[in-house]
């Protein structure tokens, strides 16, 4: 096929291609699912369309110094591929665990970079999708039609990050760079730099500037919580030290992050003071034994309300402790030629600012669905388990864990969406479309997910855009809980009420 498409390309004729599944995103949620599919349906036929120029999807995206992950790669990896370096791992070596899996399955063949898909389009009367595709330059790349869409192509904006319009940026003379937007040239040594941010990236970028800025200053508007740890698992080590073999060490630390973070999750609603006095003591270890809290470090909601930062070896603390990094809780008036005045009326002079504010929600990587001539509003659907969704046949998205490792959730999902495929083809069906409930039609639509709940700042700006929850049944919501879905979804029958074929 590669000649032929060659050929088609010297000519100026973009051809149609017709496969299976496309799976969109080449991320860790579309090299796992690919990985499910050609391992457990070795027949079908599938490609993975990715818009950059390689694999990696976030840790391609993200250059910013220190990048590294937020979850255990323990768990954060994937369950068939042993992890064999720290828990929190940098980006890079998270690159190369990725890379190992498309080299180890032979996934480069079904690779296509530099695809930007442009609109997909279903087909009731053809029962198939039709996916149309520009090239980096914009110009129109192939067509490719295809029976079932995995969307993996994750949950934000990775060409426009969040950044808020501050009055008199523009008059700031020194530099102003958002850390999803860092280049490799960045100058920082010797510089006062500020930080604005408190969350995952935050904590990440600060001590790794620290080392060679003359001062960092993390600004925040509100506090957050980190959990400090050395970056090492005890029983992984024990187990290699006695010479388990690594796909054991790999399952057995697994369970071992799991169960502790489900311990902490349960504890955070139930008895939050005393997991906040826990994350205190941990972070006293790297920051000291007189370190104090208040006012910088007392957030305003419990812990994992928003997500709760992971320091290994409590780097950004020791920063702290030594001098490096100072921290300062304001709100941000507007902008200066020599730093940021703050609404205290103080001001904080600065060489450099890197804006560490978040992302912009991007749904269905923000491509135009059309369903039998009709535009779909995601914000419209009701979603059925945070992955299928009312009026849009044939489509399974992977939407990862947030107090959970994302990954958790895509080797959940590729079992299921290879069950399914499986189930369909025993029927002779090629589209399956969603049935609600008898009784449920005139639920009301609910937010995605519920803000007591979980509520960090880029998902409540924009959580209008998102699918919906039925009303209150738990199968017609994105439940975030893994270990329910662990259980749940390898039992949902495919049979049932819900799932209506043709």
């Amino acid at each position: 096929m590669d000649e032929v498409l060659e050929a088609q390309a010297r000519g100026g004729v973009q051809p149609d291609i017709d496969v299976d599944v496309v799976i969109v995103g080449a991320g860790i949620s579309g090299i796992g699912s690919a990985y499910h599919l050609k391992t457990q349906l070795p027949g079908k036929s599938f490609v993975i369309l990715e818009a950059q120029d390689s694999f990696g999807g976030t840790w391609k995206t993200h250059k910013y110094p220190g990048v590294r992950s937020d979850s255990d790669l323990y768990t954060f990896g994937y369950r068939f591929k042993p992890w064999v370096g720290p828990p929190i791992a940098t980006g890079a070596e998270i690159q190369k665990y990725l890379g190992g899996v498309i080299a180890e399955n032979g996934l480069d063949e079904n690779l296509r970079y530099q695809t930007r898909i442009a609109r997909c389009s279903w087909s009731s009367e053809a029962q198939a999708w039709t996916v149309e595709t520009r090239a980096a330059d914009g110009e129109p790349g192939p067509t490719y039609r295809c029976t079932f869409l995995w969307m993996c192509q994750g949950y934000y904006d990775h060409n426009t990050p969040y950044l808020p319009d501050w009055k008199g940026m523009d008059d700031f003379r020194g530099e102003l760079i958002h850390a999803q937007k860092w280049r490799e040239d960045t100058d920082y040594a010797g510089k006062n730099v500020v930080v604005i941010g408190s969350g995952a990236t935050a904590a990440t970028v600060i001590p790794a500037i620290a080392r060679k800025a003359a001062h960092v200053t993390m600004l925040q508007r509100s506090p957050t919580y980190f959990l400090c740890y050395p970056n090492r698992s005890d029983l992984a080590d024990r187990l290699r030290l006695i010479g388990v073999d690594e796909e054991t060490v790999h399952r057995c630390a697994r369970l071992d992050y799991l169960n502790n973070l489900k311990t902490l999750d349960y504890r955070s609603k139930a008895e939050p003071d005393a997991v906040f006095d826990e994350l205190k003591q941990a972070v006293r270890a790297y920051a000291g034994d007189d370190f104090e809290f208040a006012p910088h470090f007392t957030p305003r909601y419990r812990p994992w309300q928003q997500r709760v930062a992971f320091i290994p070896d409590g780097d950004m603390f020791v920063a702290i402790r030594e001098g490096k990094v100072s921290v300062r809780t304001d709100q941000i008036d507007h902008f200066t030629a020599d730093g940021i005045a703050l609404g205290s009326g103080e001001e904080l002079a600065a060489d450099m600012v890197v804006a560490a504010t978040g992302f912009n929600l991007s749904v269905m990587g923000g491509i135009e669905f059309v369903v039998d001539g009709r535009t779909v509003d995601w914000g419209e659907t009701a979603t059925y388990r945070g992955m299928m969704f009312t009026g849009v046949p044939n489509l399974v998205w992977v939407f990862g864990y947030f107090r959970a490792a994302w990954t958790l959730r895509v080797d959940l999902l590729g079992d299921f969406v290879c069950r399914l495929l499986a189930h369909m083809d025993e029927k002779g069906a090629r589209q399956v479309d969603l049935v609600v409930p008898e009784g449920a039609e005139d639920d009301a639509l609910m937010p995605w997910i519920e803000g007591d709940n979980f509520n960090p700042g880029y998902l409540m700006r924009e959580i209008d855009k998102l699918p919906k929850r039925l009303g209150e049944r738990p199968e017609w919501r994105h439940t975030q809980d893994y270990w329910r879905e662990a259980e749940d979804i390898p039992a949902i029958d495919l049979a049932g009420s819900e799932f209506a074929y043709r």
